[in-house]
């Protein structure tokens, strides 16, 4: 995607576009040709097969499991149910159809307790799924055995270096080694990690509403916050928000520490009673459709920054939007030289403020600036790129000093456009006026209601 001045009007029209096609499905999705241009895309950049299996429905027993599908998979399918596979072929080849989904059967019986799949052999496959050739999940060994008389080299997702939980890459990883003996497989990860950096109009679509709810959240826990509440009262109130915007699910387990909590990255206990005095650190987002959002805000339990909280947050603010103002095309966003957001903003906390011992603030803020989002909240990055238009990312600067019971993150959801940078997450308040005015006529609210 080319952010230009029309992209705002071409987007609001695509919306449109996006929402027909949610008759069929359980989630929002993009029209089947944006799926279709991804996979004409990676089909052009291979010289060989491209096998990707779609997870299977097993990664999880718990009672709690949701299907979510595997990321990649959906990426270029759009296809949000268990036990697919996707063949691709170079557009070169003449050994058959250039793209093939595979599905399962209908299991009849089975989806009387979850509900109606599509099979490959429903005679609206074709028009549900966008691809012209859907076949029986049983034949994809017969297709790849024949390929491998041609091809001695066949692409797939290669396990990385951890594999948590349900091995599913390892797994298909043996199942094609087995089935293929003389092939090699090579690693897709890259090129498709290139192709999901950078947004399409359809995909800001949808973003945009994850981005846009889990905004909506962070207003309505800002209203709510003081002293006597405990975090998980903040966290459900902020859960709640997305779920009645149409979320899935949260992005991410929801952090909301207060006091000390406020200083661990990724505390998701949210027991512990916000008390008087306390900052309050919300890191909380939702899931839209597959796409996750990032935001984070702190805010004082009462209402009112101390001293020495307003001072250490706004170096946190100043060293953001710092790094916000630096973003272009071309800029490098993390490592430690020169022009690098990261260095920009490591060198503002440096620059203001000392801690107890009078130290620069530096070694305090203790992680990297940001990350890509999109169908994961840590979206795929390749390496040593810089920033081009169309690419999201998080600015997420921040101090923690346990010692003084105060921890304060800013993160806002970016995205690079042809000139610069536009906040998707900015009608949050920022500053330290936004935030205290926000809370007080929230106070003021209350009183109101209890007279």
């Amino acid at each position: 995607m080319r952010v230009r001045n029309g992209w705002v009007r071409g987007a609001l029209v695509l919306a449109a576009v996006v929402l027909c096609f949610s008759v069929a499905y359980s989630r929002v999705r993009e029209p089947n040709g944006s799926y279709a241009e991804r996979r004409a895309k990676l089909r052009a950049q291979v010289d060989a097969p491209v096998v990707i299996f779609g997870f299977t429905g097993r990664e999880d027993a718990s009672p709690s499991y949701i299907f979510g599908q595997e990321e990649n998979f959906y990426y270029l399918t759009g296809h949000n149910e268990e036990g697919a596979a996707l063949l691709l072929l170079p557009e070169k080849s003449d050994n058959g159809p250039k793209e093939i989904l595979f599905l399962p059967p209908r299991n009849k019986p089975m989806e009387r307790w979850n509900g109606p799949r599509i099979g490959f052999e429903d005679s609206d496959a074709s028009a549900q799924t966008g691809f012209t050739n859907v076949e029986a999940f049983a034949k994809l060994k017969e297709r790849l055995e024949s390929l491998a008389k041609t091809y001695t080299t066949i692409y797939t997702l290669l396990p990385g270096r951890v594999e948590n939980g349900y091995p599913h890459r390892t797994n298909w990883n043996n199942w094609l080694r087995t089935k293929l003996p003389g092939v090699n497989l090579k690693d897709i990860s890259q090129p498709i990690a290139a192709m999901r950096q950078v947004k399409s109009a359809s995909e800001m679509v949808i973003l945009g509403r994850s981005i846009d709810l889990s905004a909506d959240a962070h207003i309505e826990a800002m209203k709510m916050i003081r002293p006597g509440l405990y975090e998980y009262e903040v966290a459900a109130r902020m859960v709640y928000v997305h779920m009645r915007g149409g979320a899935e699910r949260e992005g991410y387990a929801p952090i909301v520490g207060t006091g000390f909590n406020s200083t661990l990255l990724h505390y998701n206990g949210v027991r512990a009673q916000i008390k008087d005095g306390d900052l309050v650190l919300m890191d909380v987002a939702c899931e839209y459709s597959g796409y996750s959002a990032d935001i984070t805000r702190t805010v004082p339990a009462n209402g009112k920054f101390t001293p020495r909280q307003k001072e250490i947050y706004e170096i946190v603010l100043a060293a953001s939007d710092a790094a916000i103002a630096a973003i272009k095309p071309g800029v490098m966003s993390g490592g430690t030289t020169p022009g690098t957001l990261q260095k920009i903003a490591m060198d503002v906390i440096n620059s203001r403020g000392k801690d107890k011992d009078g130290n620069p603030l530096g070694k305090y803020f203790i992680h990297g600036l940001g990350h890509p989002i999109g169908l994961n909240v840590h979206d795929p990055a390749v390496p040593g790129r810089a920033l081009e238009p169309g690419m999201v990312i998080t600015i997420e600067p921040g101090i923690y000093i346990p010692d003084e019971n105060i921890g304060v993150r800013i993160e806002d959801d970016i995205l690079v456009t042809e000139t610069g940078a536009k906040n998707l997450s900015a009608r949050v308040p920022r500053t330290v006026a936004e935030i205290e005015k926000l809370m007080a006529e929230a106070k003021k609210n209350r009183g109101k209601q209890k007279d």
